[in-house]
């Protein structure tokens, strides 16, 4: 019977996937996953996301895991899921637009594998529920450490886990302690001369800064849901941006050297939880003016009907916010631009132009596709097409 179902599966037409990737973005529900799993000390490694389950439990998760699996080999997954939070659409934009940023001597290279910084800039999101340790990497509750804890916290890690002890760091964020970890480790990689090693870092440590830009990246109302406003976190990094992104003004400058890696990425984390309040409040304010047929709509995105906020109401939310939005990401990409070029500028500035011919050979990108699938099939705890 089972091989059967998972037969009847294959068929199963593009509505399925599309309403199960609605699921898939309901991003406070993967959260408390999240703080659960952070709080079960010794069965983080083995329980992923889904722990134990019974067989009907089981089998459904086996459904969904085939559903997706089987089309992701047919189509990217944000294009049927559309824009996905400030990842997919503000991640790769920040990512690219920070290439620009840098001296001739780093864009030799740089601009050559712009589209690969740009494209794996949300690898960081795509391994979030699949890699353990990964989660705490985005965010900092700053709630849980008590009044002004973002001014009195530890700069660095050592002193951090001192204090404080791995398990609640990793409970209540790590985003500013990460930042500073893959600044050393893309330091590293030029010093190295690892041409790979630093596109893929280089990528990464672009998504951490980002989130660190993000005020709902620094609280435990993440979502809205202690407050009665959930969907406030899309609404804020996707749906304002997808309607006023294209017209941001997003030149920032050239890149300078940060000699203060840690005051930076504490001081980024800090602005963004004190524009948190205006966030929050706006939203609720405007709320209160409309009724709810105007700050919703029905739109089709790509074939598939979503409530989302109404254009009316994003468009004045963004006025309230007098380009919040905008200035948290002008601010991602000048700190992206930054850390790149302190980071080659303390490997000693290795001469870039000798990886101007670089690109991934066959067997490296096979690597790199096996790891992406590999972080899904760890989240669905799917099985191969041979145990079937």
């Amino acid at each position: 019977m089972k091989s059967n179902i998972f037969s009847g599966i294959r068929a199963l037409s593009k509505t399925y996937i599309e309403s199960f990737c609605k699921i898939l973005n309901q991003a406070t529900y993967f959260r408390k996953l999240e703080r659960q799993l952070l709080q079960k000390k010794g069965e983080i490694g083995s329980q992923i996301l889904f722990g134990k389950m019974d067989k009907k439990k089981g089998l459904i998760r086996e459904i969904f895991s085939m559903i997706l699996l089987i089309f992701l080999l047919l189509r990217p997954l944000e294009g049927v899921c559309g824009k996905l939070k400030w990842g997919f659409w503000a991640h790769q934009r920040i990512n690219r637009l920070a290439v620009f940023t840098l001296p001739p001597e780093m864009q030799v290279f740089f601009k050559k594998q712009i589209g690969y910084l740009t494209e794996n800039a949300v690898n960081p999101d795509k391994r979030r529920y699949a890699v353990v340790g990964e989660a705490p990497r985005h965010y900092i509750d700053a709630e849980a450490y008590g009044d002004s804890a973002l001014y009195k916290l530890p700069y660095y890690w050592k002193e951090a886990v001192e204090k404080y002890g791995e398990d609640t760091l990793a409970l209540n964020g790590t985003v500013p302690w990460a930042i500073q970890q893959y600044k050393f480790q893309l330091t590293e990689a030029f010093r190295q001369k690892n041409a790979r090693r630093i596109l893929k870092v280089a990528a990464d440590l672009g998504h951490y800064i980002a989130d660190a830009n993000v005020p709902l990246h620094t609280t435990r109302n993440y979502n809205g849901q202690l407050t009665g406003q959930e969907g406030i976190h899309a609404f804020w990094e996707s749906r304002v941006a997808e309607m006023f992104g294209e017209n941001y003004d997003m030149f920032v400058g050239p890149a300078a050297y940060e000699p203060k890696i840690a005051h930076r990425a504490w001081q980024a984390v800090r602005k963004a939880n004190a524009a948190l309040d205006s966030v929050l409040r706006f939203e609720r304010e405007l709320s209160r003016k409309m009724r709810p047929e105007q700050k919703y709509v029905l739109e089709d995105r790509n074939g598939v009907i979503v409530k989302t906020y109404s254009r009316e109401f994003t468009t004045q939310y963004h006025q309230m916010l007098h380009h919040q939005v905008e200035r948290q990401m002008r601010a991602s990409v000048k700190m992206v631009g930054d850390f790149w070029f302190t980071c080659w500028v303390d490997a000693g500035q290795p001469i870039l132009s000798d990886f101007a011919s670089f690109d991934l050979d066959d067997q490296a990108k096979k690597e790199e596709k096996e790891e992406k699938m590999g972080w899904l099939k760890r989240l669905f705890n799917a099985r191969s097409e041979g145990e079937n």
